[in-house]
């Protein structure tokens, strides 16, 4: 491997309008794992740094990795795989509360506190806690906006079904899965389907890497949507009717309508399909498009449009509403990692970087 590797930038939790959801028991299955390796510690301890440091490693020795990010800080992250090797890298600490499943066989604990300053951290005992009650303050606020904007999504989505005709979106389903499936009949051996969110609500508003999750395809749908013209059914059809015919997909829902999946990967048929709308689109160019939203009737529109335009502001201005908590929470995280940074040898923490790229590279290199 000479060439540099590449990065697939992914979400495996996100702040959404249930609340914090988590697909972390997706980001490397037990079953396909040669070594899941949960990273334990407190906030700005250096998980994050720590993970980096060995993505840059091996990325420069040419393997690809999957980077997973954190939804409340995507600049930090929450997981690295080496899809190679089938290594994963987890942080195991709240939220996530990650622990071995299979210790020993699958997984291990790496525990960065040892090298804190326990004495230093306990002087600030009082400032911590303070702090991480208002975390869980602010968080409570940003996803009872979430909730709230929800409620308004739905609204604006029953007013515009009013006039989808569900029949023509209906017959292009079938085609596009003809289409996709003709040669691969449905077998005893199912396939794996794999969730995790492309698309995040994070303090900087809607974040996305589609392009790395979807770029790397030959055959790539695109399906235009609405909320009232909605794709939902179709791609969850897709990705079920993929894995009746034993092929493994990864599936990409959304931080809006956890339920519903906008990207669908099946990497044996060299294939994508996603879905664009206001709130996902990828940078990407495509090699099909349908557009649900011609199915829409203009004049049964003309006569709804007015409720529409009056929920779709509704519910932005909701969801700013909680991007901006969810701004406040990262500011008064931050401040507990501080009292953390302070108090940590990185130097120490340096040499188990060291350490553990030595003990996981492959003998072959």
């Amino acid at each position: 491997m000479n060439q540099k590797g590449k990065i697939k930038h992914v979400f495996p939790g996100g702040n959404t309008t249930r609340g914090f959801v988590s697909f972390y028991d997706n980001i490397l299955f037990q079953e396909e794992a040669n070594r899941i390796i949960v990273i334990k510690g407190g906030p700005g301890v250096g998980k994050s740094f720590f993970m980096k440091k060995i993505s840059d490693s091996f990325l420069n020795l040419g393997y690809h990795l999957e980077h997973h990010h954190c939804s409340s800080d995507s600049n930090s992250l929450d997981g690295i795989v080496i899809p190679d090797i089938k290594i994963a890298f987890l942080d195991g600490t709240a939220p996530h509360m990650v622990d071995p499943l299979t210790p020993g066989a699958v997984d291990e604990i790496l525990n960065l506190g040892d090298f804190w300053d326990e004495e230093g951290i306990r002087k600030n005992k009082d400032n911590i806690l303070k702090a991480n009650k208002e975390v869980s303050r602010l968080f409570k606020k940003a996803y009872s906006y979430l909730e709230a904007a929800f409620v308004i999504y739905e609204s604006w989505r029953d007013t515009e079904s009013l006039a989808f005709n569900n029949a023509k979106a209906n017959l292009k389903v079938e085609e596009l899965i003809k289409s996709l499936f003709e040669n691969y009949p449905v077998t005893e051996d199912i396939g794996r389907d794999r969730h995790l969110f492309g698309t995040a609500i994070t303090p900087n508003g809607l974040i996305e890497y589609l392009h790395t999750i979807i770029g790397g395809s030959k055959n790539v749908y695109v399906i235009k949507d609405s909320p009232g013209a909605s794709s939902k059914n179709m791609m969850e059809k897709i990705y079920k009717e993929a894995v009746m015919r034993g092929l493994d997909v990864e599936c990409y829902h959304s931080p809006i309508d956890v339920d519903k999946v906008e990207d669908i990967i099946i990497p044996s048929l060299d294939s994508a399909v996603t879905v664009v709308n206001s709130y996902h689109r990828a940078k990407i160019i495509p090699t099909n498009i349908t557009d649900f939203t011609s199915y829409l009737n203009e004049e049964k529109l003309r006569y709804i449009q007015a409720e529409i335009d009056k929920d779709k502001k509704l519910f932005e201005d909701l969801v700013q509403k909680s991007v901006v908590f969810i701004q406040k929470a990262k500011e008064a995280h931050d401040k507990v990692e501080n009292y953390y940074i302070s108090n940590m040898d990185f130097n120490k923490v340096d040499g188990i970087i060291k350490a553990t790229i030595e003990r996981i590279l492959p003998t072959e290199m």
